[in-house]
């Protein structure tokens, strides 16, 4: 049953296909039951799995080192968390792609993206995990080239190439690990590695597996897909793309943290590190963002950088973990969540108005009590307002950096985790900023153009859509409202799987320390909502209106400035360069072979009148030639001296046999030196 979750979406993603082409109204059918009954399956073997029972399924002799899957607390969690998102986006789905074309190939890359990401989340060895991971993103990378704009379908170029590079660099760090332990099996990772005693090859390949699946999280500096993607793709992809495939690549940075390098301060400083940039890097981006769907993505960006932060912290604090763990893996089902209501939200409102520009958009939620609750809901989660769930897992996060400052107290290093203590609060401060920029333009401005809003239909979203927004939404606001109910079993569930601790006490997420945190980080970001947002980015029309303006400069674009010119420009170039000394070595030793081991010979002249085969062949051709001139060929005679002619044809002909017949020698020999060297090779591994 395990293997039917993830090959099933894909086998129905065949019949949605072809009906779709008969029946759209059927297709739509199709595609939410096939969702649906991915969430009641997941949900009857999560209750057997939490019962005790041991649920697996293991397919040997495919894929050469076979799939494995695997059932427990955190994989169902987060299998569960998947199927949901996919339900409540294929909803409304309908209504967001209903005047869009090439709607019967999102279906199917949506189902079979589906299959690929439980798989992921399932899986129990890092191969499969792998074999799932590639398959996710080539079927979504069809999600971002869907519209097939200009901007669509060079989004979707960066993706894919980012996926495949990030996937190639991850499959070598997959054979490293291979090569040192012996075993992709996550159960058995953490014991093998232990067991080391020299750990530099497992930092190469935590390196190279990091790349892979930070990558695809939306990890600074490999987040450049993700500000490209999310405005360009539909709105219910968009909340796929943020909400749950990028925690795909998170899923491979936890296995590597809690087994490769469990309790290694080493690796929890590097992800920390680049949790840090990632989370200020992505709140700023996201500060001077005039787009809403892109204004959202770099949110996203943002808060990975928060989970990073919560796993740095987790490798770091050791065996009183608890803390750490629990705000990451909360955090991960909190922004999962949010973005999901935020951005069918953000898709109700394009497939109203066709636009996502905030001063085309400001004022659309004015008297939409059921729009403007899911999104501040939403807006006031992910911004940690007290009373909203993204609150619970930031304060838990931030408590973890406090613990571990105060075990380091007096240290020279203390300092810069004292840093690291502001830049989350700065950034959880900006992160209310650009919400509250988004809130009051959407729900409480007024748009300058009086009719922006006149062709607008009434409802502005249909019963389905309203549904699948306000679920979550209501979802939402419960774990809020009621985190030791809700919240703190889905942390209890998850800790095995990450080697968490559990607390020694209840935490307090009410406390005045805790209110005091969040305290500072909301008037940090008032203070730039107003100091900053409000007086510098925004400016005063003809009109005496005010309007959002974007002052990023352009060419301030890591993709345009870094990686474009680096991959398609200098790499090329430094390559070639080398290439061509390549081939004036291998041109320079084939001469050599030539002309001192094949001794080589040179052609002797053909004798002017050829040989006695030439003369005789020639002498009997001019013979037939003089009749054919005689009889049939008066008017246009032959006028050719074989004699002549023939031994030159028959000179090609031996060179051109002899030039073949060394070729083939050569190529013979080439070969004979690569097997050579490659026996040697293995024997000396084997010594």
């Amino acid at each position: 049953m395990l293997l039917g979750l993830v090959i099933g979406p894909m086998v129905m993603a065949v019949p949605c296909f072809i009906v779709g082409k008969k029946n759209k109204t059927a297709r739509d059918f199709i595609a939410i039951l096939t969702t649906i009954v991915e969430v009641i399956l997941l949900l009857y073997l999560g209750m057997r799995s939490l019962g005790g029972e041991v649920v697996k399924t293991e397919v040997t002799n495919i894929c050469a080192m076979g799939l494995y899957f695997e059932l427990d607390g955190f994989r169902l969690l987060y299998g569960m968390i998947a199927a949901f998102m996919w339900a409540m986006t294929t909803m409304i789905s309908p209504e967001y792609m209903e005047k869009h074309h090439n709607r019967n190939r999102y279906y199917f890359f949506m189902l079979m993206t589906l299959g690929a990401t439980v798989g992921v989340f399932l899986s129990a060895d890092l191969f499969t995990t792998y074999v799932c991971f590639e398959i996710m993103s080539l079927t979504s990378y069809v999600w971002v080239a869907q519209e097939e704009t200009k901007e669509a379908l060079r989004a979707a170029q960066t993706y894919l190439a980012v996926a495949v590079i990030g996937g190639m660099v991850m499959l070598m760090g997959l054979f490293l690990l291979y090569n040192e332990i012996g075993t992709l099996q996550m159960s058995l990772i953490l014991e093998r590695c232990q067991a080391l005693e020299d750990k530099t090859v497992l930092y190469i390949a935590g390196a190279c597996m990091l790349t892979g699946f930070g990558a695809k999280a939306g990890m600074f500096p490999l987040h450049i897909w993700l500000p490209k993607a999310h405005p360009v793709a539909p709105a219910p992809a968009s909340a796929l793309l943020s909400g749950i495939l990028t925690k795909t690549g998170i899923f491979g940075v936890l296995v590597i943290s809690c087994n490769v390098f469990l309790h290694d301060a080493a690796w929890g400083n590097v992800i920390l590190t680049l949790g840090v940039i990632t989370m200020f890097t992505g709140a700023f981006l996201a500060v001077f963002s005039i787009n809403l769907k892109r204004t959202l993505a770099c949110s996203s960006m943002s808060q990975i950088g928060f989970i990073l932060v919560g796993i740095g912290m987790q490798g770091l604090l050791g065996h009183e973990n608890a803390l750490a763990v629990r705000g990451l893996v909360l955090h991960m089902v909190n922004h999962s969540m949010i973005k999901l209501v935020l951005f069918m939200a953000a898709g109700v409102v394009y497939f109203n108005l066709h636009k996502l520009d905030l001063n085309s958009i400001r004022g659309f939620g004015r008297r939409k009590p059921l729009f403007s609750f899911a999104f501040l809901t939403g807006a006031l989660s992910i911004s940690g307002v007290p009373l909203f769930s993204g609150y619970v897992s930031k304060t838990l996060l931030h408590e973890s950096i406090v613990e571990y400052i105060e075990l380091i107290e007096g240290s020279p290093v203390c300092m810069n985790y004292r840093a690291v203590e502001w830049i989350f609060l700065i950034t959880g401060g900006m992160t209310f900023a650009y919400m509250c920029k988004l809130s009051v333009a959407i729900l409480f401005e007024k748009n300058e153009n009086e009719d922006a809003f006149a062709h607008v239909k009434k409802p502005y979203m249909n019963k389905i859509s309203t549904a699948a927004l306000m679920i979550p939404t209501i979802l939402l606001f419960l774990m809020g409202v009621l985190p030791y109910v809700l919240m703190n079993p889905l942390a209890d569930i998850s800790t095995p799987f990450l080697q968490g601790a559990y607390p020694e006490h209840a935490v307090h997420y009410f406390s005045f320390a805790n209110l005091k945190g969040a305290a500072i980080s909301l008037t940090i970001g008032a203070l730039i909502y107003f100091g900053i947002i409000r007086l510098c980015l925004m400016k005063k029309t003809e009109q005496g209106t005010k309007r959002y303006v974007d002052i990023w400069p352009e060419w301030m674009d890591l993709e345009n400035l870094v990686f474009r010119p680096l991959i398609a420009g200098f790499i090329p170039n430094v390559m070639a360069f080398f290439l061509r000394i390549f081939d004036k070595l291998l041109d320079g030793f084939i001469y050599f072979m030539r002309k001192y081991v094949l001794c080589e010979v040179k052609p002797k002249k053909a004798a002017e009148y050829g040989n006695t085969f030439t003369m005789v062949l020639g002498s009997v051709m001019e013979m037939i030639a003089g009749l054919l001139n005689k009889t049939v060929r008066k008017k246009h005679p032959v006028v050719r001296n074989y004699q002549r002619l023939l031994p030159g044809y028959f000179l090609e002909i031996r060179q051109t046999s002899r030039l073949f017949s060394k070729s083939v020698s050569f190529g013979l020999m080439m070969f004979c030196i690569g097997l050579y060297v490659t026996l040697v090779y293995l024997l000396l591994a084997l010594v």
